[in-house]
């Protein structure tokens, strides 16, 4: 592979990269932050009881751990698979 060639596929990668990135960090902080704002200004929702002991802000708490936990999977499934398998090529 010629040097220029190489590295436009460089940095191709690398702009994949970045943006996955982004977009699961950008992913990451509306589901968190959308979970404080609605603990800062929807407490009556947070508070509603689903089952005795078990609130809706309890399980939308979950759920945000939940996201976090499965948008680090996607990333780890896409670094470890796509990205890995187009930077091999270029590493030689």
């Amino acid at each position: 592979m010629s040097e220029p060639s190489r590295n436009d596929a460089l940095e191709a990668l690398a702009s994949s990269r970045w943006r996955v990135a982004a977009a699961l960090t950008v992913a990451t902080l509306v589901a968190y932050f959308g979970f404080i704002l609605l603990v800062a200004f929807n407490k009556p929702l947070m508070g509603q009881q689903l089952i005795p002991g078990l609130s809706v802000g309890i399980v939308l708490g979950a759920l945000v751990i939940v996201t976090a936990w499965a948008l680090t999977g996607i990333y780890m499934l896409w670094a470890n698979g796509r990205y890995d398998r187009a930077l091999n090529p270029l590493r030689r």
